[in-house]
């Protein structure tokens, strides 16, 4: 048995027009004029809703209340965001027999939401939000001491679609892989060195199925 560790903002769910459109709703409404692009996101080196305020220019001491005004726009959109296409497959053959959970910059109410919205609130045995405290890195650390009996034998995946969930596995010591259907692209995600590059749901099965029978 196995750990795997999901981001949830741009790899489980498709939240890059809504991230967009509450980040410009979020300027406008604490007065920064700044015209939110993807590219306020896709060169992120950190991926988390304080770093995305800062690149759209909101001034330090609004940055909180920028966190605050978008994680609540998530909270009050009617229905949480649509699921990548294949990975509620995916998570249902992986649950199986590994242990799935997720360390995101989001809230947890938002992310079980989601989960309860798509039938993946069974498959998933913690979610570690905005509102756990720690860096990703001890949250993905504390995931693998509370969910695996023998921790420094079982194999831990950290799936991210940004530079700093990359960063986070390597720091947390866990293997990394990193998604091309998110938020940075191959070419930023390559600066990271993951241990891996998946282009697809269903690579992330082959990649782990082969790591963890070797």
């Amino acid at each position: 048995m196995s750990l795997i560790i999901f981001d949830y903002d741009g790899v489980l769910a498709d939240t890059l027009d809504d991230l967009l459109l509450f980040g410009q709703r979020a300027c406008d409404q604490l007065g920064v004029k700044h015209s939110v692009t993807k590219d306020d996101l896709g060169n992120l080196e950190v991926m988390s809703f304080a770093s995305y305020g800062r690149a759209c220019e909101v001034p330090e001491p609004l940055v909180d209340e920028f966190v605050k005004i978008c994680l609540n726009f998530f909270a009050e959109k009617k229905s949480p965001p649509t699921i990548f296409a294949g990975l509620k497959d995916v998570l249902g053959h992986l649950s199986a027999v590994h242990k799935i959970a997720i360390v995101t910059t989001n809230s947890a109410q938002n992310v079980n939401a989601f989960l309860v919205q798509h039938g993946l609130d069974g498959l998933v045995h913690a979610v570690y939000g905005v509102d756990s405290p720690g860096s990703k890195a001890q949250k993905i650390s504390m995931a693998r001491s509370r969910l695996l009996e023998n921790r420094m034998q079982e194999a831990v995946f950290m799936v991210g679609d940004s530079l700093s969930d990359i960063r986070a596995a390597q720091e947390a010591s866990v293997t990394s892989i990193a998604v091309t259907w998110g938020h940075q692209s191959a070419e930023t995600l390559r600066r990271g060195h993951p241990d891996f590059m998946v282009h697809s749901p269903r690579e992330l099965i082959e990649i782990i199925e082969q790591r963890t029978d070797a």
